[in-house]
């Protein structure tokens, strides 16, 4: 059987007062975050381990004036609560003053955001387990090798503030990925997916995915190195694109950290940068990203378009660099959407009279954040497009 539910709006409201109750300092502020995790692995064919937990930890964040510290607990009787926040208040009297410490927020005004599923709260693990045969029972009917990871999360996360905000939200999420490989290692094929709602995780399709890669791979040949067109498939294009949302903070462009750093200073909001047919934007609200919608300080993640037709329209200020630019902070995208061209997949091979398919990328390491230049590698599946047919290995 699953462990018992995370804890509800009622109980979060109920321990984080009672934190705030206990502050003797200037400003409080308590993150709770209290979730359900279940998780099975396979590999060689077979589940190997399988765990499920509940967890809940709570900080709470002391100011006197400019001083600022936190500390974290996992036991929530009013003994350890207490301890907690005198931890945090005695830390806080001997760190040096934060100059960008900006104090708590008030009450504010959230989205509503559609991310949370009783399908996925629900899971058990006999059903995970069915869902996980549904791969290794293909990889075994082709004489293959299967692995794999299935997780899944629900929880609950809340911001108080000793001046009087609170803020709740619940969320949950499924992550599914199989790797396949034929007997001798010279075939590699991966698929994998993350949603929302357990009802959309069809792990018989992945795996089938997977075993064509697998198959389709074997018996790779050499190609030269060089300038490749390249089609990537969605995982590959969430690979970079993923990469290029966590580099829009406003403070690195404008102190010529970052790649939206504009020659001779500022950033380049207002600058083209991608293809025109690009457009990405977040919204706690859009039912095909499900995001949070606040921050860990409470603030309100608000709907924002980052690019638009391939000018950067938008970059992420805390409330400190936005007050010091005289404007408005803007969150952050926990979750993006990206809008492209209307090409299917099958289309863009067709259309590529040589070049690579990426089906993703692996172990992906920063080089020059200035240039967005990384390292890393293909991995299980990677396709040569030739004489416009089918993908060859």
């Amino acid at each position: 059987m699953a462990v018992t539910r995370f804890l509800s709006e009622a109980e979060a409201r109920r321990v984080t007062q009672q934190v705030l109750a206990f502050s003797r300092a200037d400003h409080c502020r308590v993150n709770l975050n209290s979730a359900v995790d279940g998780n099975t692995r396979f590999a060689q064919n077979q589940m190997s381990t399988a765990g499920d937990i509940r967890r809940s930890t709570l900080t709470a964040t002391s100011a006197f004036g400019q001083k600022v510290a936190s500390s974290t607990t996992n036991r929530f009787d009013d003994a350890s609560l207490e301890q907690m926040v005198r931890m945090s208040e005695e830390l806080a009297r001997l760190a040096p003053d934060d100059p960008e410490y900006l104090g708590e927020l008030g009450p504010q005004s959230y989205p509503t955001s559609r991310s949370f599923y009783e399908s996925t709260t629900n899971l058990e693990p006999e059903e995970r387990a069915r869902a996980i045969a549904r791969v290794t029972g293909q990889a075994l009917e082709q004489d293959l090798v299967s692995s794999g990871f299935l997780a899944h999360r629900s929880g609950g996360t809340s911001v108080a503030t000793s001046s009087g905000l609170f803020a709740y939200s619940e969320d949950s999420r499924v992550d599914f990925t199989t790797t396949i490989r034929t007997q001798d290692g010279t075939g590699s094929g991966w698929a994998g997916t993350g949603v929302n709602d357990w009802l959309e995780l069809d792990t018989a399709e992945l795996g089938a995915i997977a075993v064509q890669k697998a198959i389709q791979s074997r018996e790779p040949r050499d190609v030269e190195p060089g300038r490749w067109t390249v089609v990537m498939e969605p995982t590959a294009v969430a690979n970079m694109v993923n990469l290029l949302v966590n580099q829009l903070g406003a403070r690195a462009a404008d102190e010529g950290r970052s790649f939206f750093s504009a020659p001779g200073g500022g950033n380049k909001i207002g600058q083209r940068f991608v293809d025109e047919r690009v457009t990405i934007h977040s919204d706690p609200e859009d039912s095909r990203i499900h995001s949070t919608p606040f921050t860990d300080e409470g603030l309100p993640n608000q709907r924002q378009t980052w690019v638009e037709n391939g000018v950067l329209r938008e970059l992420t200020y805390d409330r400190y660099w936005a007050q010091r630019n005289d404007r408005e902070p803007t969150g952050f995208p926990s979750g993006w959407y990206m809008a492209g061209g209307s090409d299917t997949l099958e289309e863009m091979v067709a259309s590529t009279a040589r070049g690579l398919l990426l089906t993703r990328f692996w172990y992906i390491r920063s080089v020059d954040p200035r240039t967005v230049l990384f390292t890393g590698l293909t991995r299980d599946g990677t396709f040569l497009i030739e004489n416009v047919g089918s993908p060859t290995p």
